[in-house]
């Protein structure tokens, strides 16, 4: 999991979305217990914005360099996938550089 590491490298902040309460987010809320404080510790200096809303569909927003920005709907998929697309859209960050 060394792209952990690299959130800092390749990304400029990095938004997760999700219902309190509902159970589509229920995997995104157990990810953000369990990773955020080794994701944070990491990257001390990178952006990780929480955001719980009612009514809200699962999404992890990742922002470049130069505004450009990408998404992921997280509804069904598993705190394994959802780590799957973070890795994913840290990927694109270290290929919009090159």
């Amino acid at each position: 999991m060394a792209w952990r590491a690299n959130l800092c490298r390749n990304l400029k902040e990095l938004r997760v979305l999700f219902s309190p309460s509902s159970a589509e987010s229920a995997a995104t809320r157990s990810f953000i217990e369990k990773n955020y404080t080794d994701l944070k510790t990491h990257n001390p200096k990178l952006p990780i914005l929480i955001r719980e809303a009612t009514s809200i569909q699962p999404q992890l927003w990742a922002r470049y360099d130069l505004g450009v920005e990408r998404g992921i709907q997280l509804e069904g998929l598993t705190e394994e996938q959802i780590s799957k697309a973070l890795e994913d859209l840290v990927k694109v960050g270290a290929s919009l550089k090159s």
